[in-house]
């Protein structure tokens, strides 16, 4: 028996206590938005809310006296010092698909059922309009919604660790003279868990990239081009989309590897099982190095030696639904992308007999 993906509900354990709010930064649009939702959450709700400590640095908040009462109950944290994965119950945003994809980025491990209100540019990934939020945000409490478990990628890189240094006497053992030379000391592993994409291209380098994709250890092609995105179903109707790939459903468990402006007429868009392990590394004969970024963040250099593994991760991502996976799916293809949207065709006029 296959799960209906609309099958996937919201329940609760025991009733949620704490929320994190996340608000896109430097948009003074957000800020009414921000107060009454904050408002909301802790007086009519008694909600623990969590904010970052740069989103109440704004000064339109801080200078706010009729927001401090509001502000005094708040618990902060800043990104990359403190661990709050396991003091979230759930999560709201407020903003476009980049504050999904930035709430992503805060848990490396489990994620909280996020919540994400339209209030950016695109908003495929965020369902939910502002208009009736208080009722919508009671039914996510009493836990009557719909979810999506989006997957990620568990993503790891691995850097041969290099260090200059000086050589005594400025000669090597070949009595060649030199000041500096490249010494491996070891490895530097980074890992990271991606909701979108990982982008693997040629920086700016004017040469083609030229690296290598190994699918379970085997080397399934070279890609000589811009470079190749490698992403989850969320991120299909992303990069990938512009890129010629096909859109694919979030409940759909699968890896998609896009090439981008390939050197190739015959290199289409593939997609791979979920849970394959691709590694990609420069090929030995690359021209230049390589740069990776991972959902347009923590961009970095690839160099001959350095590796990235990538494979589906266990932690997904909980989005709530507006009304259910697929109907919220379709509505984001039609409004946002304008999906097979065109005229219709006339049908033949009937002639009436004489």
């Amino acid at each position: 028996h296959i799960q209906d993906p609309a099958s996937q509900r919201l329940t609760w354990n025991k009733p949620p206590k704490s929320v994190l709010v996340i608000k896109k930064i430097r948009d003074a649009s957000l800020l009414q938005p921000f107060k009454e939702l904050c408002v909301y959450l802790t007086e009519e709700n008694n909600m623990i809310v969590y904010v970052e400590k740069k989103v109440l640095e704004d000064p339109a908040i801080a200078n706010d006296e009729n927001f401090g009462p509001v502000k005094k109950k708040f618990c902060t944290f800043r990104e990359d010092y403190d661990d709050i994965s396991n003091q979230i119950d759930f999560i709201i945003c407020l903003g476009g698909d980049g504050t999904l994809l930035y709430a992503s980025s805060l848990f490396q491990g489990s994620v909280p059922p996020v919540m994400a209100f339209h209030l950016g540019s695109l908003g495929f990934l965020t369902p939910f309009n502002f208009e009736n939020f208080q009722s919508q945000v009671t039914q996510v409490i009493e836990g009557n919604a719909a979810l999506v478990l989006r997957s990620r990628l568990k993503v790891k890189v691995v850097k041969e660790h290099r260090e200059k240094m000086t050589v005594q006497n400025g000669i090597e053992e070949n009595g060649v003279m030199s000041t500096n030379i490249e010494k491996e000391v070891g490895k530097q592993i980074m890992q990271y868990q991606v909701l979108n994409e990982v982008v693997v291209d040629r920086g700016p380098s004017s040469y083609l990239s030229n690296v290598d994709v190994f699918l379970d250890g085997h080397l399934i092609t070279t890609v000589q081009g811009d470079g190749v995105i490698v992403s989850t179903p969320t991120g299909s109707t992303a990069y990938a989309a512009a890129a010629g790939a096909s859109m694919i459903h979030p409940n759909v468990p699968a890896i998609m590897i896009t090439p981008i402006c390939p050197h190739s007429l015959s290199f289409r868009p593939i997609v791979v099982p979920a849970g394959v392990e691709l590694k990609i590394m420069l090929s030995p004969d690359a021209r230049n190095t390589a740069w990776v970024s991972f959902d347009g963040r923590k961009r970095q250099e690839i160099c001959h030696g350095d590796s990235i593994s990538i494979t589906t991760s266990c932690y997904p991502l909980p989005s709530i639904c507006f009304r259910d996976p697929v109907s919220d799916w379709f509505e984001s293809l039609a409004e946002c992308l304008h999906w097979n949207v065109r005229k219709k065709q006339n049908n033949f006029a009937v002639e009436e007999e004489e």
